[in-house]
Parts: C-alpha cells; sequence; structure tokens
C-alpha cells in the first residue's frame, strides 16, 4: 500500500509535468499564423511534410527528442498569435472532449446567394435562447439510439444536428430525445428550427461553416404543414419542385424568407441573408417525396421517425449532416473539410478579410483542359475541339470464352470478390491539381505531377486474358490517347518507354481528397466495426462476420450503404452533366459554377482506383496462375476449385495472406466476397455476350461508375 507521502509525490510529479502539445487543429492554426510552410517546418524539424501533415491532423504525434523542438516552437507562436478568446490548450486525453478552437470570421460575402446557398458562417456565439426540454420515449416503443462517433460538444446545438418531424408535432431527434414542435406552417417550422430547438452541428474545420439544422418531414407532418403528400410532374425526379405559386411558397416568401434556385423541392433550403455573422439557415428533407433515395439509404424511409433520425444522425455524427443526395453530401464534405477561405489580417486595415485556403480549390470555378472536359462543355464547344478526350472511368471487361482453358471451364465454381469502397482507397494520398492547366508540348513524362498526357500506348504487350489497364474495356490501345497521370506511370512502372506528345498540366498541386479520405474511411470501419465486422478477425472470421453483419442491425446496415454512396457519388459529382430537355451543348450549366466541377480529379480517382485493380491481377497471376473471367468496375469474377474465396487466394504456408494479390478484410482497398455461382452459369453468360460480374450476386446489379 503506497504512502500518503508516496501518493503526493506523485501528484507534484504530474502537477510539474511539461504540458503537451496543444491540439492538431491548433498546431495548424499557429503554422498558417506564422506563415510557415509544412514543407519549410518540416526541414526545421529533420523530418517530412507527410510527417508535419501527420502531427497537424492528429494521425500522429512527435517523439523526443523532436517533441521538445516542437513544443518549443508552437509555445513561441503562440505566444505571438494568441486565438482571439481561447488560450492555447494542451492535447486532450482520450477522455477529454476536444473543444473548438475560435478564430476571427470572414465577413459575409456580398452579392446575391449562390446556388449553393453558402451562408456566412457565425463565429460568435449569440445568447442562447431558451430550449425547449427533450423528453425521451417510451423503451418500449422506440429504439433506443447508440451511442456513435461522439461529436465536438457545442453549446449551441445541445439537441444534435437534426430531427424527424411527425404530424403529432414530436420531433424524434439523436440519441433518442423526442422534441416538442408547436409549427402548424413551415414558416413557423422555419422560426422554431432557428430560435428553440437547439438543433445544429459545430463546423467540421476551423475556417469551416457550421452545419444547418435538417427537418425530416414524414408524410403525414408534409401534409400538416400545407405540402402535398406526392411531388408529381413531368421533369425527373431531381428536378421536381413546387411551382412559384403554391401557397406554402408563397407563406415561404411573405415572411421574407428565401428559396435557393432549386425551389422547394425533396430537399430545401430556407434561409435569410446573414444579419452580420449570424446564419440563418434551414434545410427540410421530405420523406414521401423521395429525399431519401432507397439506392442510398435502403428501407430507411418506410422506418418509423425515431429509427429514421438514428440513421441520420449517425451518418451526420460520422460523415456531414445530409445535405440532398449522398452524393451532394459526398460534394460538400469535400468543401467543408477544405473551405476555400480562411481569415487572415489585412496589415492595412487591421481587420480580418477572407483569403484563399491553401490547399483548397479556392471559391472561383475553373474552366479544364480541352480534353478533360465533356463533349458538350462550353471549352470544347467554342473552340471547335477535336484532339479527342480522357477514357478514365471502371472497368467493364469480360474475356473472351475463347481464351478459357479446359482446366477452367472444369472448375465447379465462379466466385465475385468485391473491393471495399474502391474509389475511396484509390483517393488515399492523391495528388491533384489545384490551379488552372497549362497546355505543353512534347514534354517528358513526370509521374509526380497530376494532369492529362496524350500518348501512345498501344505498343505495350500484355497477356490477352488479362484486361489491358489503359482502357475501359480492357481492349489494347490502337494509337496516341489521352491518359491521366497514373495511367501512363503505370506503363512506365511495367516496363514500357513512354513520350508524351503533349500535355495539359497543374502547377499548383496537392492531396486535396486526404482529409475527406480520412473521415470516409473512419466512418465506414467504425460502422463496420459495429455491426460484427472487426479489423482484427482472422480471413475465416471475416467471411462468417460479413454472412450476418446486414441482419445485425439494418439501422446501421443503412448507414453502411449511405457511406459507400457517398463515396461513389461524391467522386461522380466531380463531373455532373447537364441535365433537362431544354439543354443544348456549349450552354453552360450549374454544375459549371462551382469549384468543385473538377473532372480531372475525378479521373485521377478512376485512373488510380482501375490501375490498382490491374496491378491485383496481374500479381494474382504470378502468385496462383489464375486468370479472371470478368471485371466490372470494383467486381471481380474468378473461377475456383471451391464455393469460397479461401479456395483460390494466394496464402504463404505461415497461413498469412500473400501480398499483392487480393486480400480479404473490411478496410478499403481490400476484398469482401460478392457472390457464387457455378461455372457454367459464368460460362453461358460470357458466351451470350454479358458481363457475370454484374450478376454474381443473384440479381440485376447496375453499374455505377462515379457518375
Amino acid at each position: 500500500m503506497a504512502s500518503e507521502e508516496e501518493l503526493f509525490a506523485s501528484v507534484d510529479a504530474l502537477l510539474e509535468e511539461e504540458p503537451q502539445l496543444p491540439p492538431p487543429a491548433e498546431r495548424a492554426r499557429l503554422r498558417e499564423a506564422a506563415g510557415i510552410t509544412q514543407a519549410r517546418l518540416a526541414q526545421a524539424l529533420k523530418t517530412t511534410t507527410q510527417t508535419v501533415k501527420n502531427y497537424e491532423n492528429g494521425r500522429s504525434e512527435p517523439k523526443s527528442p523532436r517533441l521538445e523542438a516542437y513544443q518549443r516552437l508552437l509555445r513561441g507562436w503562440s505566444e505571438k498569435f494568441p486565438a482571439r478568446g481561447v488560450p492555447a490548450l494542451p492535447a486532450p486525453s482520450r477522455q477529454e472532449t476536444p473543444q473548438p478552437i475560435v478564430v476571427p470570421p470572414a465577413p459575409a460575402p456580398a452579392g446575391p446567394e449562390p446556388e449553393s446557398a453558402a451562408l456566412t458562417q457565425a463565429s460568435v456565439t449569440p445568447a442562447a435562447p431558451e430550449r425547449p426540454a427533450a423528453r425521451r420515449p417510451a423503451a418500449s416503443s422506440r429504439r433506443p439510439a447508440q451511442q456513435t462517433a461522439q461529436p465536438v460538444s457545442d453549446a449551441r446545438f445541445p439537441h444534435g444536428p437534426l430531427a424527424v418531424l411527425d404530424a403529432d408535432g414530436s420531433a424524434y431527434g439523436v440519441d433518442g430525445i423526442v422534441l416538442d414542435c408547436p409549427a402548424t406552417s413551415v414558416p413557423e417550422l422555419v422560426e422554431w428550427t432557428l430560435h428553440e430547438s437547439g438543433l445544429g452541428a459545430a463546423r467540421l474545420h476551423r475556417n469551416g461553416k457550421d452545419s444547418d439544422p435538417l427537418i425530416v418531414l414524414t408524410a403525414a407532418a408534409a401534409v400538416k404543414l400545407g405540402l402535398p403528400e406526392r411531388l408529381e410532374g413531368h421533369e425527373q425526379r431531381r428536378n421536381l419542385r413546387l411551382p412559384d405559386d403554391h401557397p406554402v411558397v408563397r407563406q415561404v416568401k411573405k415572411a421574407k424568407w428565401q428559396l435557393t434556385q432549386r425551389g422547394f423541392g425533396p430537399w430545401a433550403r430556407i434561409y435569410r441573408k446573414a444579419q452580420g455573422t449570424q446564419r440563418q439557415c434551414v434545410q427540410l428533407a421530405v420523406l414521401s417525396w423521395d429525399a431519401l433515395d432507397e439506392r442510398s439509404w435502403p428501407g430507411v424511409a418506410a422506418m418509423d421517425p425515431a429509427d429514421i433520425a438514428r440513421v441520420l444522425g449517425v451518418y451526420a455524427r460520422r460523415v456531414i449532416t445530409p445535405r440532398g443526395s449522398t452524393a451532394v453530401s459526398g460534394l460538400e464534405l469535400m468543401t467543408a473539410l477544405r473551405p476555400p477561405t480562411r481569415a487572415v489580417r489585412d496589415e492595412t486595415t487591421g481587420n480580418w478579410v477572407p483569403g484563399h485556403n491553401p490547399g483548397s480549390l479556392g471559391t472561383e470555378p475553373m474552366d479544364p483542359a480541352p480534353p478533360e472536359a465533356t463533349q458538350e462543355h462550353p471549352v470544347v464547344v467554342g473552340s471547335g475541339w477535336k484532339g479527342g478526350f480522357l477514357n478514365e472511368e471502371a472497368y467493364q471487361w469480360v474475356r473472351d470464352v475463347d481464351l478459357l482453358s479446359d482446366e477452367e471451364c472444369h472448375l465447379p465454381y465462379a466466385v465475385g470478390l468485391d473491393l471495399n469502397t474502391a474509389f475511396l482507397a484509390a483517393a488515399a494520398r492523391l495528388t491533384v491539381g489545384l490551379s488552372a492547366p497549362d497546355h505543353f508540348h512534347g514534354p517528358q513524362f513526370n509521374p509526380k505531377i497530376p494532369g492529362s498526357w496524350l500518348v501512345d500506348l498501344s505498343h505495350v504487350e500484355l497477356d490477352p486474358r488479362l484486361p489491358s489497364p489503359f482502357t475501359p474495356t480492357g481492349e489494347r490501345p490502337d494509337g496516341p490517347a489521352w491518359y491521366q497521370t497514373h495511367t501512363v506511370a503505370y506503363a512506365q512502372e511495367l516496363g514500357y518507354n513512354v513520350q508524351p506528345l503533349e500535355a495539359y498540366l497543374r502547377r499548383e498541386t496537392g492531396a486535396y481528397l486526404d482529409p475527406w479520405h480520412d473521415r470516409l474511411k473512419t466512418a465506414y470501419l467504425d460502422t463496420l466495426a459495429d455491426l460484427g465486422v472487426t479489423r482484427d478477425l482472422d480471413d475465416h472470421a471475416f467471411l462468417a462476420a460479413m454472412e450476418r453483419h446486414k441482419d445485425a442491425d439494418p439501422a446501421l446496415a443503412a448507414v453502411l450503404g449511405a457511406i459507400k454512396a457517398t463515396v461513389k457519388g461524391g467522386i461522380g459529382k466531380l463531373r455532373e452533366r447537364p441535365q433537362g430537355r431544354r439543354y443544348r451543348d456549349g450552354e453552360r450549366w450549374p454544375a459549371l459554377e462551382r469549384p468543385t466541377w473538377r473532372p480531372d480529379i475525378r479521373a485521377a480517382v478512376i485512373s488510380k482506383a482501375r490501375v490498382n485493380m490491374h496491378r491485383k491481377l496481374l500479381n494474382m497471376a504470378k502468385l496462383t496462375g489464375l486468370y479472371p473471367l470478368a471485371v466490372l468496375s470494383d467486381c471481380v469474377v474468378y473461377p475456383s476449385p471451391g464455393p469460397s474465396p479461401l479456395d483460390f487466394l494466394p496464402y504463404a504456408a505461415s497461413g498469412k495472406p500473400q501480398p499483392g494479390g487480393f486480400r480479404l478484410g473490411p478496410s478499403p482497398g481490400l476484398a469482401k466476397p460478392e457472390g457464387v455461382q457455378e461455372m457454367l452459369w459464368a460460362v453461358d453468360l460470357m458466351e451470350k455476350g454479358y458481363n457475370p460480374a454484374r450478376h454474381i450476386k443473384g440479381g440485376d446489379a447496375v453499374l455505377d461508375e462515379g457518375e
């Protein structure tokens, strides 16, 4: 038993201990305030730029003696550049909730409200109005919400990011709370949400904006508020909206509220111009108008309000408060984690003004190079471009049946493997262009420069039992074509000489998608773990867990589906095409007005994903002598002596998976079983010109290329 003196000595030692580093976000703020780049700091600390990035996003911590040097530097900067209203804090322990860091705000932008309804961030916390008391439903009638991924605490939003409103005035929120909402009209609902509900979510980045509160309306609640139960019309579902003369739209305008250019549709944003630095915006989602698409939110619209709130609440805490479709939310997440501006001090006036946030895409849209654009883009139509286009798409390939050996045909099974969130895996540490493209003739190829290269890869000889890595069809190129950097670099990796004829390259580069990748990867793995699929399982246990994971908790299974849809949809939104029967080639369409319309970044992700797939296919052939029957996006089908992936995947004598080939596991880029059928079934489909990878799961799967 320790004596009193020993205990006091131990406590005194803790009190005298040198405080550890401030939170990661504060480290980055101090460095930026000092005007020092990550590369310059890495040079001073005798380490790499990536290591400094890891320090500033919390992925790693420095060790002694670098720790003491870093502490000394940050201490000096904190004295010179104190955060307004918040002193520099030591790093929180694992049990502590990190506190948000307050930075000076950027002033509200002048001019009309943009399509995205990006409103000015409130940086000064107003006096909290009196909130309605939250109640909880009876345990027998509602499933309690599971505690997940606790967000940064914020007294402004005590009741979470969103609520699902039913016709009886009950607003079901996260963690099982139920609020009483007295609103009988849409304007009253907006006022209640902003001033009484306590709903909303803190910004994901210190230079970003808080997430506006979301109210999801059941069919009965929508009718009670004067909205039609169904939204009908002759337009595409995504373009449906209430007519301008609808009574609810008139109510909104009469109350001095505004709607974005998208109008009052399944996802409606209702706002007023910011008053000073205070945002005034509420988002509504109407369930009976198909706001929660079945493909992205499987089964959610049919759940009861409490379970819908649970699903959306987990998604909001782990990803982002939904802003529309999962594709829209995926794109919004990129901007939320890489805000285009930050507050900088004007040395002339001493005021804080908005300035460019390094590593972001900025605030202005950027035209692509002609080969990166689509055929209807004004850059192409206006210039009369005839030089060809990038064709960086996901695989749709089937092996020629004449190349099947008798041994393969006599194997009993065809087994499908699916790569977990392949596009997300490709986005990891992906360097993309941040500035406008420059045109070069006869450049020397550099695999470190993102861009588009005109090069002839038709001379590359590969085994015909594998798809070509250079085309989505898997067919060998027949002459010069435009390729993204990763595709050309892979030809060089295979040992072939590449000599570009032209290129469109970007001088300013960065890993723009890094924080997006990190947040979605964590959300994906955490949700799988909640469903019983963890990274510590061996392959047999992993397969067993995957068999039952969707039945473990339908609500969390729906969250998992939404996370996967967010990845593919977000990448697809980077090249959103024009919509509507009235569109004519050469006209600008709304998506072109946002900085995140970047087809070159989409091409980079898909190119890297396809190259990653081919590298695994090639390594599998070397390790096992097996060749795929077909590939569809991130799904590959192999002939197999047994019905399980364990029957053909390569393992070392120790039982560990061989590196380089396909490996089972929950992490992005690792594989999971997609389905199993008889080999004769697969051969029959191939002879008829169909792709077995599309149907291996037992249904009519639809290819999603991230478009």
